[in-house]
């Protein structure tokens, strides 16, 4: 069975305009964290600097580089989903070619495997 017949193309555009705009979402919070991280920059430079502002600073980049991680995973998701889309496979597992509820689709749009397969994969801690 293709996805076409499985899913109809109101369904298809919903989540196509959720992916978009979780695609945006993501890449406007990245932004926000660069711009943050820019302005404590310009305030603490010039300044004497402690080893506890070293700490922090090195904390928060440790942070930011894994929220950056976070986020390539979740864009690379998104814009394979969209793929799908365009593909006629979207909603199909691409482990297994199964079907993808469509309540698991509706929460996570850019999900690519079922409920059960992304469960054994986050068990064994394999890449999304």
């Amino acid at each position: 069975m293709t996805d076409k017949s499985r899913l109809d193309r109101a369904f298809l555009e919903k989540q196509r305009r959720q992916l978009t705009e979780l695609k945006s979402q993501i890449l406007a919070q990245r932004q926000a964290r660069v711009n943050e991280q820019a302005a404590v920059n310009d305030e603490t430079s010039g300044r004497a600097r402690e080893f506890e502002d070293d700490a922090q600073r090195l904390t928060s980049l440790e942070l930011q580089g894994n929220l950056n991680a976070v986020d390539d995973d979740r864009l690379a998701n998104i814009e394979r989903a969209l793929q799908k889309i365009d593909e006629g496979t979207y909603g199909l597992s691409v482990g297994s070619g199964a079907p993808i509820s469509i309540e698991r689709l509706e929460a996570t749009p850019e999900a690519l495997y079922t409920f059960e397969e992304q469960k054994s994969r986050d068990a064994v801690g394999a890449a999304p």
